[in-house]
Order: structure tokens, then C-alpha cells, then sequence
């Protein structure tokens, strides 16, 4: 199993617990294949601060994008001028170079990101943590001669004076998104893309090293020869849509993508609005076949986000948060959250996830409704069957 990203809160680990009934046993431990944080941003790596806490979860390595934030006046560290742009060249590859910079408090100090790392580092439940990049081709154990070909399509480093480094895209925020690890899972005929945080300055600068060609260019026929030639790598039958839907993206890389459904994570309580309407324009009218796919986690759960009655629950469970607050010992926390788990664990980690399932020739997306139908159906299920031709096609609900 791998378990790639973990969003901002507890909810993973919720789902986790439910889903491996750990909490009924908690002397079991689950091994993991791969933990991959995709980039730093708090919401694809804050959920795993449970998870690497818990002695009930191990992973064989741990792979992050390059980047570690630290301390101080230059977040990703410091940019280096070459070829008339900029890079950043202190790249944390593997664990002893990692743990070199983990000792130095100034570092460190109160940053959130290298003290998850050294919490998993330390935590003896794993036994490497590394970077990925383009030139790996595939993640370990997931080559080309395996059934699961897990590919590594970003990030794509360049070579700086003689050094490795990652290109700076006008900020902090965009250089850690634009570098985001992107993976395309191949299982026999079925093309999965996920494509992390990846911004339109990044999409142009991938799609014009895949194709060798100008991305940016608004000729036509250098559009297409940079789908046909970069569709090698991003082409795909269902996509992961990158920065939970935002309007920071470019039409060339959906048109390269051509998924024909795509899944949008993104939470309810964030002022983005998320996914964006373009956003959702686009991506259906990119999609392949006359009726692309979009499935949103938000639309999946429009219910109340806590499945209680609230005439009955609402104020106990508040009166729970505040003793929660207030407690001092973690034997009295836990005590605690056992009441509050059953409240709240149903809603968190059930409602709104969108499954994916295949046996390599077909795929079936689904979610569960909040709410049988009069027929009795729980779920909502959409098939994507190959044609004559192998190729995956949407042909309406079953």
C-alpha cells in the first residue's frame, strides 16, 4: 500500500482507523510500501503528524519532493542566478543529508515541515526518507517490469553550474507547488495521473521539456505538437485535478492530459472557492468524449459535516472540545477523544471520498450518497469500459 498526501488535519488518520478498524486493535501495526508527501504545503502534509506519531503505522520509505522548508528569512533556502533565472540548488536528497540539517536548531526552530520529518526520521518505523525526481523514471519497486508501473513525471530538475537544482517560479508558495511530485500510475490498460500542486508556470515549463518545444507559444500547430509529444507522459484516462481546482492552470495541459474523469480534492472550510468555476469550464471541456467525468469531494458530502442530531448532541459535544482543551495529560486527552470519536468519525471518514477501483481493463468511480434513494441505492457509481479499441470510454450510469 502507499499513502500519498494526508491533508491538513486528523481526518486520514481517522479514516485510517476506521477503515483498518485500529482502534478496536490497537496492538496492530500497518506497513505501508511508501509514504509521499507530494510538497510541502501544510494541507498535503499535516495529516501525517497522527500517523507518524502512531506506533501502529510503519513505512518502508518515505519520499518528499526535494524541498524542506526551514527557519529564516529564505524559506526554501537561498536562489542562485543561472541562465538568467533562478534556482534553488540546497536540495535535501536522502536521509543522512536530511538528518545533517534536522540537528541544527536554527534550522529547525518552530517550522512545522522539518519537525514532521524529524518526527518520522526518529520515529525507528521507517527505514529511508528521500527525494524523488523526474530522472528516477519510476518509484521503487513500481518499474516497468512490474504489473503497477508507478512513473515519476515531476519534479525535473536542471543542472545549475554543475548542480542539481529546481527553477524558482516567482515565490515561495509557487516554486513549492510548481514542484510538486506528479506520478502516473499504468495498471495494464488504465492511466492514473496525479498531479499535485502543479500552477500554470510549472505546467508550461513541464510540457516544454517533454516536448522540447515552446509551451507558451499561441501558435496552433505548436500547441498540438506539444500535446502529441508531451501526451507520452501526462496523457491519462483519469486525473487527480491539480491545486484542488484553482484558476492557476493552463488550457495546454488539460488538452495534454485528456482525462476523460477527473477528481477535484478540496475542503469546504478554505477561502478560495475552490474548486474554481474556470477551472471546472475547462476541465469538462477538455475532458475526452461527450460527457467527461467531474467528481468533487465537496459535492460528495452536502450534508452537515457531523452526522449527529443536534438537538440531542451539539452542546456535548462542544462542552467535549472545551475539556479537550483544557486537558493536561495525554491519558486524559485520549479519555476524551474516545467520546468524541464516535460522534464525528462516520461523517470524516466515509461521506465525500471518491473511490476508484480497477482491475486494470475497466474502472469504477463512485461515492457513497448521504442518503439511499427510494430504490435503496447507497452509492452513486459511474464505469469507464475500453471500446474495439482498448480505449477507456464513459458510456452513462449503470
Amino acid at each position: 500500500m502507499i499513502l500519498i498526501d494526508a491533508g491538513v488535519d486528523d481526518h486520514m488518520f481517522r479514516f485510517l482507523s476506521w477503515r483498518f478498524n485500529l482502534r478496536r486493535h490497537p496492538d496492530a501495526k500497518m506497513r505501508f510500501g511508501a509514504a509521499i508527501i507530494s510538497h510541502s504545503d501544510k494541507d498535503h502534509y499535516g495529516g501525517f503528524r497522527e500517523i507518524f506519531d502512531s506506533p501502529q503505522f510503519l513505512f518502508d520509505a518515505i519520499y518528499h519532493n526535494g524541498l524542506v522548508e526551514r527557519a529564516g528569512s529564505n524559506l526554501l533556502g537561498e536562489r542562485v542566478p543561472a541562465n538568467g533565472r533562478e534556482y534553488i540548488t540546497d536540495l535535501v536528497d536522502d536521509l543522512p543529508a536530511l538528518q545533517q540539517r534536522l540537528a541544527d536548531p536554527q534550522f529547525v526552530a518552530n517550522k512545522v515541515y522539518p519537525k514532521l520529518l524529524k518526527t518520522a526520521a526518529e520515529s525507528g518505523r521507517t527505514e529511508s526518507i528521500r527525494s524523488l525526481q523526474a530522472t528516477d523514471r519510476f518509484l521503487p519497486g513500481y518499474d516497468d517490469t512490474s504489473e503497477l508501473k508507478i512513473e515519476i513525471c515531476a519534479p525535473v530538475r536542471e543542472d545549475v553550474d554543475g548542480i542539481s537544482g529546481l527553477r524558482w517560479f516567482e515565490n515561495a508558495g509557487k516554486t513549492k507547488n510548481g514542484h510538486s511530485v506528479v506520478l502516473r500510475l499504468v495498471y495494464h490498460n488504465v492511466r492514473i495521473l496525479l498531479g499535485g500542486d502543479l500552477n500554470a508556470d510549472a505546467e508550461h515549463y513541464l510540457l516544454g521539456h517533454y516536448s522540447g518545444l515552446d509551451a507558451e507559444s499561441a501558435d496552433e500547430a505548436v500547441q498540438e505538437a506539444v500535446v502529441a509529444q508531451a501526451g507520452a507522459t501526462f496523457s491519462a484516462d483519469v486525473a487527480k485535478a491539480c491545486h484542488h481546482g484553482s484558476a492557476d492552470f493552463t488550457d495546454l495541459f488539460l488538452r495534454t492530459v485528456g482525462s476523460i474523469a477527473t477528481v477535484i480534492s478540496s475542503g469546504d472550510n478554505e477561502p478560495y472557492a475552490h474548486p474554481r468555476p474556470d477551472a471546472l469550464g475547462a476541465i469538462g471541456k477538455r475532458g475526452r468524449g461527450l460527457r467527461p467525468l467531474i467528481f468533487s469531494t465537496e459535492l460528495a458530502r452536502s450534508a452537515r459535516e457531523l452526522n449527529i442530531d443536534p438537538a440531542k448532541s451539539f452542546d456535548t459535544l462542544q462542552r467535549q472540545f472545551i475539556e479537550l482543551e483544557k486537558a493536561t495529560t495525554e491519558s486524559g486527552k485520549r479519555a476524551i477523544r474516545a467520546q468524541i470519536d464516535p460522534l464525528i468519525e462516520r461523517s470524516i471518514a466515509v461521506y465525500g471520498m471518491i473511490c476508484l477501483r480497477t482491475d486494470g481493463h475497466r474502472v469504477q468511480l463512485s461515492y457513497k450518497l448521504e442518503r439511499p434513494g427510494s430504490n435503496g441505492k447507497e452509492f452513486d457509481v459511474h464505469l469507464l469500459e475500453p471500446d474495439a479499441n482498448g480505449v477507456l470510454q464513459y458510456e452513462g450510469t449503470p
